[in-house]
């Protein structure tokens, strides 16, 4: 039955094909990848094995080379997209052999190449931008109302449904907090599930400042919240119920970033902000660094036990990964210590697994894209209504990925979300700086009058 997983590619194929690829990228392959679990995948003995969002995004990119490549524009971040995804295979194809590494390639392909160049190719030059990210919003906004079983019964409804169907698969578990089930949707973690969301999040933010949503909710026009109120609430509740820290202080960094953007003057608060972080940042690392450093055996909370776990893994991994730094050691072949099996770090990962220049490759990405965001941001016009500055809400939003990487791996559907993101991200920088007041819904007039005397 796990055949199922072809489904999303099958009806993105024939929205593609027999409609446009816009509408398949949008109606099928955004929910196909954040709506249904990346742990579930066709396995064909021989053959890569898709889950729902590689197998929608296959014909999706086909349609855009026949039908949109006439939109693309070489650029230098394909270099460095197009190289990391490579580097990755090769080192996989070094480190074992074509059998073992096609499955690795198929990924890079799937999830990092073809979601980039879709995303860079649509969804700026078909004047996506708001579609993409209302469509992103409102799929994360199902996510968290489903999740609210999760948190309260603590099983997810994705795998109780899903599982019967994938036998032998997913094998994910839910965690506890404070008493509390972190919700992890369809993302297998709540760590994955706190970055895509806060993702969400941000983008939701944006929307509902430069007033992109329409003012009450279709369905149900007596719900007293706006629809934009009523998304960000929703989606924030889901942020909220992952209970993971690190997400939680990259949203805090994001949003600091984000403020950059509601400030005319905008070099001097984005100074004002750095100089902060330097400030806190800097005095709170060395203390963390400290409380973390007492070993797990002598921790007295939990809390420290895992960022002690968390120091340990650099003190004891570092010199394995810099004895393969070139190629690393391979994605299931690098040399596990017992004690210390999860690497909750994917920098370190990355480099244990595919070598130093799959981390510079991905770290000058992330720097590259924000250096750009953050030059065209203090260029452009002020925002108005104030946040609805898109550069600096993409640069918050790389901020919080590449901060909560540093506690998680870049796993499940997060991945290839950073690359869409990328994507478009490439597609908006290479659009002409114009003014970025945006045009609120008409609401009519504040004051009607019966009649005009003169």
């Amino acid at each position: 039955m796990h055949i199922l997983a072809l489904i999303p590619g099958l009806l993105a194929a024939l929205v593609a094909f027999r409609r446009s690829p816009e509408e398949a990228f949008l109606g099928v392959y955004v929910p196909a990848l954040l709506l249904l679990p990346d742990y579930y995948r066709w396995i064909a003995p021989g053959l890569p094995d898709p889950t729902f969002g590689q197998a929608a995004i296959v014909p999706v990119f086909l349609a855009f080379v026949v039908r949109r490549r006439s939109q693309w524009r070489f650029s230098a971040a394909d270099a460095i997209v197009f190289s990391f995804a490579a580097v990755v295979g090769l080192s996989e194809y070094i480190n074992t052999n074509y059998k073992e590494a096609q499955n690795l390639m198929f990924t890079m392909v799937t999830s990092v190449a073809m979601p980039y160049v879709v995303a860079k190719g649509l969804v700026e030059p078909s004047g996506l931008r708001v579609a993409f990210a209302r469509r992103i919003v409102a799929v994360l906004f199902v996510v968290s109302l489903v999740s609210v079983y999760e948190f309260k019964m603590g099983m997810t409804p994705f795998m109780q449904v899903l599982g019967p169907f994938f036998p032998g698969q997913g094998g994910w578990v839910t965690t506890f907090r404070w008493g509390f089930a972190r919700i992890a949707g369809p993302y297998g973690h709540a760590i994955l599930a706190g970055i895509v969301l806060v993702v969400g999040y941000r983008l939701q933010r944006w929307l509902e400042w430069a007033g992109h949503w329409e003012p009450r909710v279709g369905l149900a026009p007596w719900i007293p919240l706006s629809k934009a109120r009523l998304m960000t609430l929703g989606v924030l509740g889901g942020v909220l119920m992952t209970l993971c820290r690190g997400p939680w202080i990259g949203a805090v960094l994001a949003a600091g970033i984000t403020a950059i953007g509601r400030f005319r003057n905008r070099r001097r608060a984005g100074g004002a902000v750095l100089a902060a972080l330097v400030a806190l940042g800097t005095p709170a690392a060395v203390a963390l660094w400290s409380w973390a450093s007492v070993g797990r055996e002598a921790a007295l909370t939990v809390s420290q036990e895992t960022a002690a776990y968390r120091k340990e893994l650099i003190d004891n991994y570092l010199e394995i990964a810099f004895d393969h730094s070139l190629w690393g050691w391979g994605k299931l072949t690098w040399p596990r210590l017992e004690s210390m099996p999860s690497i909750d770090n994917y920098y370190l990962l990355l480099a244990l697994q595919h070598g130093i220049v799959a981390v510079c490759l991905l770290i000058g990405l992330l720097g590259y894209m924000c250096v750009r965001l953050y030059r065209r941001g203090v260029r452009e016009p002020h925002a108005a209504p104030p946040g609805s500055s898109l550069s600096f809400t993409l640069l918050g939003i790389f901020i919080a990925i590449g901060f909560s990487i540093v506690t998680v791996y870049l796993g499940g559907q997060t991945m290839p979300l950073l690359f869409l993101l990328a994507g478009w991200t490439e597609g908006y920088l290479r659009t002409p700086i114009t003014s970025t007041v945006a045009h609120p819904p008409d609401r009519g007039p504040a004051f009607r009058f019966r009649r005009l005397l003169v």
